[in-house]
């Protein structure tokens, strides 16, 4: 396997560091900037639904000059996290926690579950957050209750972040509940337990990251638990003017392509398909590489005339997968592809690898993803994406002009290698579905009128918190 860094003595390799320096230090906003509010359509219309039907907040797509968070400004705005790590949850909230301290409103961060043992990777996230105005405070103890009750605004991310409600605010909690926006972005089926929800249908609104999420969260809250979803708002993330001033700099992505490749010894005119999640089974990296060395054989049984082909994984973390990770790794060993296939540790540096790409693989499985952060930051880089046919992915890929959609599970590893061949033989193809998948970004995930959405939304969970929750989903 290819090297994964080198050296940054050339003039050249400075430039670079730069922009891995920019990515490192604003990571957050990289990886995801800007949250969009609402059922989303081209023309800047938004709506929140409930049982009487749809709300419409229209926007529209005028420059505004004064920020629509300004009305944020002096604001105590408690955000509550189940973890604190590189995934999306998280850093979706930090994001959040700056939009808000941006705007001058105080910001405090509780982290429910911190490991034992002190981390690292912990300690860096909370030490970025305290350079941007934000007080982290311990999960439990008498500080933490105060602040939720004298609080403006309270918002648990993740289902999981429920179990904060009752193991820290007791007696408290019927006082906090009209006040908290409860941001989901999970799908799997063991989120739904009493213990993590029960209190949701009481809190002032719920925000999910995509209409099927939301529906499947409907549906089962329901059918499993009894219990009906607050006034519920849909959310397409954007891509940040930083990623996409990136992905239309021809130079930087130059830059960073050859960087990228040189470090994995990949030539330029090798073919590059990557899956760019944290390495877990439900992300379906395994499939993913079953698929691509299929796709290898396809290309031998048939003779076909195709450049060298290469699959990276970014997102290794062995100390976190371990036997997941071993699996693969052995996967790769048996199949004899080691040339082939790069595995790369777990980064908040996307862009890089992004520019570095061919085809991205979005092959996450089962419900598949809530939404997908990582597909519209490819489809910014003109990239086309091959992605299961479940979840956020449906509503982001257009099946046949910004990639092709394949079943989940072990049906699906047949049809993803057939696309990985087609894409990889042709050239002119990965472009046009590339350029279709920009022009998608361009129309319906970008940044524009992101702060007016999340400001329409906030204002509307204000005004709305300590009446009566009657407005279901």
């Amino acid at each position: 396997m290819g090297k994964h860094s080198v050296g940054f003595n050339s003039p050249k390799k400075r430039y670079l560091l730069i922009f891995l320096l920019i990515f490192s230090i604003s990571s957050v906003m990289i990886f995801i900037i800007r949250p969009s509010i609402g059922f989303c359509d081209p023309h800047g219309h938004y709506s929140v639904s409930n049982d009487d039907g749809l709300i419409q907040v229209n926007t529209g797509n005028a420059e505004v000059e004064r920020n629509p968070l300004d009305f944020m400004k002096s604001k105590l705005v408690l955000l509550v996290s189940h973890e604190l790590s590189l995934s999306g949850g998280p850093l979706l909230l930090m994001e959040l926690a700056f939009l808000l301290t941006s705007v001058g409103s105080k910001v405090v961060w509780i982290t429910n579950q911190k490991p034992t043992v002190e981390d690292q990777q912990m300690h860096s996230l909370e030490h970025k957050m305290l350079g941007r105005g934000v007080q982290v405070l311990p999960a439990k103890g008498q500080e933490a209750i105060d602040t939720a009750l004298k609080a403006d605004l309270v918002v648990l991310n993740t289902a999981v972040a429920g179990k904060w409600l009752d193991a820290v605010l007791k007696n408290d909690v019927s006082r906090v509940l009209p006040k908290i926006l409860w941001w989901i972005h999970e799908m799997r089926g063991h989120y739904f337990s009493v213990e993590y929800v029960k209190h949701l249908p009481f809190v002032a609104g719920a925000m999910i990251d995509s209409h099927t999420t939301a529906e499947y969260w409907k549906n089962r809250t329901r059918e499993r638990l009894g219990i009906k979803m607050p006034r519920t708002y849909v959310v397409h993330l954007g891509n940040s003017k930083e990623l996409m001033e990136v992905a239309e700099d021809s130079v930087a992505r130059r830059v960073l392509r050859e960087h990228i490749r040189e470090s994995l010894g990949v030539r330029n005119e090798d073919v590059l398909f990557a899956v760019i999640n944290s390495v877990s089974r439900g992300k379906g990296q395994d499939l993913f590489l079953r698929a691509f060395h299929e796709s290898l054989q396809i290309i031998q049984d048939q003779k076909l005339q195709v450049p060298v082909m290469h699959a990276v994984i970014v997102g290794s973390d062995m100390n976190a997968q371990t036997k997941f990770e071993t699996e693969l790794r052995k996967f790769v060993k048996d199949k004899g592809i080691q040339d082939h296939v790069h595995f790369v540790n777990k980064t908040l540096a996307v862009a890089p690898y992004l520019a570095a790409l061919d085809v991205l693989v979005q092959n996450s499985q089962a419900r598949g993803e809530c939404f997908g952060r990582i597909t519209i930051e490819a489809m910014a880089f003109q990239l086309p994406v091959l992605g299961t046919a479940a979840g956020g992915t449906t509503e982001i890929v257009v099946d046949g002009s910004t990639g092709w959609l394949h079943p989940v599970g072990k049906e699906g590893i047949l049809p993803l290698a057939k696309n990985i061949v087609k894409l990889a033989a042709n050239p002119e193809m990965r472009s046009k579905m590339g350029k279709k998948g920009y022009g998608r970004v361009k129309e319906t995930f970008m940044e524009r009128d992101m702060a007016n959405r999340i400001a329409s939304v906030l204002k509307e969970v204000l005004q709305n918190k300590g009446k009566s929750n009657r407005l279901r989903f």
